[in-house]
């Protein structure tokens, strides 16, 4: 039942859709759905572009008890569109008329425009209400697609209880509550659009979904969750009118931080779509002497240990495990894979742990240091590096908002700053003021802005391009 059918659930431009519009549609779409076969346990894609439409689909999928498979059209190449309609069985794609073309559809699958069916009265008498699902709370939701090592993306399974785990709970909620925009800037196929989205509807706040200027959409929104790339792409000074924004997908940089803590209350948030969305999450503030990532959200745990397993003390590195209700349910048709990354929890028994493959720490006072992925632990001359450090080292420079920092070759490593007016040499002297002298980057080149994946996170396959076409260009000869 809609407890408050006149509030305006979602914004698109200079459209909007109450709760009340948005639960009749979803119905009028949950009963096309139910007549072309679709029932809980079911998955169903959803391959479009942010609208309200969008939030159509994705409430008449859960009303039915099915799992929604979210993709964006005209960034995910049609063969992998194909490749995750047949991975999930999906029998039913939805999609937007304008779209339809875009979308392959196999000989068994059935393509529904949403846009042609869910504003037509004429299928108010087929509601799906008389056939009542009742979800239970270890059911698919979503299913996500993460771009797996080998080039084939991994679908992960995340249920009802994952999710109302950190979008009922404070401080996953950020707050949100009737009354408060919400901005939806992400990729819808992102798990961190879930969180946007779901957890604005889940709690009766209104969906602000940006068109082509992301700045736009920030500067009414009262929250907002971004990558730190997205965010630092941002006009703080402009945003001012926010109450809370949250980061999460990558390190964030301590000056952007510090920034924006500044105005409003500021989440620095980390979890891989395995662990739900986020699984740690703290208030940061520009007097804090770390950056953190915060302590585990409700219900959720975090080990740091050896790779036997083996609990590690405060203040010692190791890589974090995950536990507790974060925990989904394992990659689709992938058994090996959920082999190595799920393990039974040796600490609480009868629950499943995950394997983040994340560095991590725990702090006197209890919150969790990030040090970067496994795989951002590079041997550079023999020595081991962690980019991640260089990378902070780099962004302690005054002239440097951001940076990010890559394995070149077994002898250099690479450094990007932002913005253009960055001084390399300045920032290049704080690697050498703090780190050992193998750590410093052989190349430091300042951007304008740093190059994003759809995604929102940085983009290093093409930034190791930019640094070839400089080495190259520039003629250099490195050691």
């Amino acid at each position: 039942m809609i407890s408050q059918p006149d509030a305006i659930a979602a914004q698109a431009g200079s459209r909007s859709m109450t709760y009340g519009a948005l639960d009749a549609a979803s119905e009028r779409l949950a009963a096309v759905l139910q007549a072309h076969g679709v029932q809980r346990g079911d998955a169903v894609c959803l391959y479009l572009h942010r609208s309200l439409e969008m939030l159509v689909g994705i409430a008449a999928i859960l009303k039915l008890g099915a799992a929604y498979v979210p993709q964006h059209v005209g960034v995910a190449p049609k063969e992998t569109l194909r490749h995750i309609a047949d991975a999930t069985g999906a029998s039913v794609i939805l999609s937007l008329s304008t779209l339809s073309e875009q979308v392959p559809v196999a000989a068994h699958q059935t393509l529904i425009t949403i846009d042609t069916v869910a504003y037509d009265p004429a299928l108010d008498a087929q509601q799906p209400g008389k056939h009542k699902i009742a979800v239970q709370p270890h059911d698919l939701a979503m299913m996500l697609f993460t771009s797996g090592t080998t080039g084939v993306p991994n679908g992960v399974q995340v249920t009802h209880a994952n999710l109302a785990n950190i979008l009922l709970t404070s401080p996953g909620d950020l707050g949100m509550r009737p009354g408060l925009k919400v901005g939806q800037i992400l990729s819808i196929a992102f798990d961190m659009a879930a969180w946007e989205t779901l957890g604005a509807l889940a709690n009766g706040a209104t969906l602000l979904i940006r068109g082509k200027s992301i700045q736009e959409t920030a500067e009414q929104a009262d929250i907002l969750i971004a990558t730190p790339s997205i965010l630092n792409a941002l006009d703080a000074d402009r945003c001012r009118q926010v109450k809370t924004a949250a980061v999460a997908g990558e390190p964030c940089p301590r000056p952007l931080a510090d920034t924006w803590s500044g105005f409003c209350t500021f989440y620095n948030s980390c979890g891989p779509t395995e662990t739900t969305i986020i699984n740690t999450a703290e208030p940061h503030h520009p007097d804090k002497p770390v950056l953190s990532i915060g302590r585990p959200t409700p219900n959720n745990t975090v080990y740091i240990l050896d790779d036997n397993l083996n609990p590690l003390p405060i203040g010692h590195k190791g890589e974090m495990w995950a536990g507790g209700d974060c925990v989904t349910a394992g990659y689709l048709a992938n058994p090996d894979l959920t082999a190595d990354r799920y393990r039974p929890d040796p600490f609480r028994p009868g629950r499943m742990m995950f394997r983040t493959r994340d560095l991590g720490r725990w702090t006197e006072d209890g919150a969790l240091e990030h040090f970067g992925r496994v795989d951002d632990l590079v041997k550079i001359r023999g020595f081991r590096v962690e980019l991640d450090g260089v990378t902070a080292a780099l962004e302690c420079s005054e002239c440097c908002d951001q940076a990010v920092t890559l394995k070149y070759d077994s002898r250099n490593l690479v450094s990007f700053i932002s913005p253009a007016q960055a001084c390399p040499k300045k920032a290049a002297n704080e690697v050498h003021s703090r780190l050992p002298y193998y750590c410093a980057p052989t190349v430091v080149l300042p951007m304008d802005g740093l190059p994003r994946t759809p995604r929102g996170k940085l983009d290093k396959r093409q930034l190791l391009q930019l640094a070839q076409d400089h080495i190259a260009t520039a003629g250099l000869e490195l050691n």
